[in-house]
């Protein structure tokens, strides 16, 4: 499961390495940077596919994302599918708090999860909420979760 950027080139380095270096090439020009991290999955026939995505979010003026695609031959309900995503995301998030917290740089886990009980994926909200704050990240969940509503669902399709 090999990082990419959105332009389809595989990193060459590990991926703390990669994210260190664009931080500090980024904080270096004086711009103030976000890691959002997002995941969303597809059923597709007995496979789910899962796209997680880092959204470098640079603040006043956009961003960019590395991305990671992998399937999974599982058979899943929709509140294991969400808590995977979740998963998924807090999984790549603590690999990289040790250098986003050296350069001050805060991580959010983008969780594709609506808070509307309308919604089918409200029946995981608390328990991915839970999951990453106890974790120590910040939880965002729809319809501002822009790393795995938007992002990660646009490459999932």
């Amino acid at each position: 499961m090999a990082w990419k950027t959105y332009q389809g080139e595989e990193l060459t380095q590990a991926l703390e390495l990669s994210v260190e270096e664009v931080i500090k090439k980024l904080h270096a020009e004086g711009r103030r940077i976000k890691l959002c991290i997002g995941t969303d999955s597809q059923v597709k026939g007995l496979n789910i596919d899962m796209v997680t995505v880092i959204v470098f979010r640079i603040i006043g003026n956009g961003g960019f994302m590395y991305v990671q695609k992998s399937r999974i031959k599982q058979k899943m309900s929709m509140r294991e599918r969400m808590l995977n995503e979740v998963g998924a995301s807090i999984t790549v998030a603590d690999e990289l708090r040790q250098v986003a917290s050296k350069h001050n740089v805060e991580i959010e886990i983008h969780a594709d999860i609506n808070q509307d009980p309308k919604f089918p994926s409200q029946q995981a909200w608390n328990d991915a909420k839970g999951y990453t704050k106890g974790m120590g990240f910040t939880f965002i969940s729809k319809p501002d979760a822009y790393a795995s509503s938007v992002c990660a669902d646009r490459l999932c399709h």
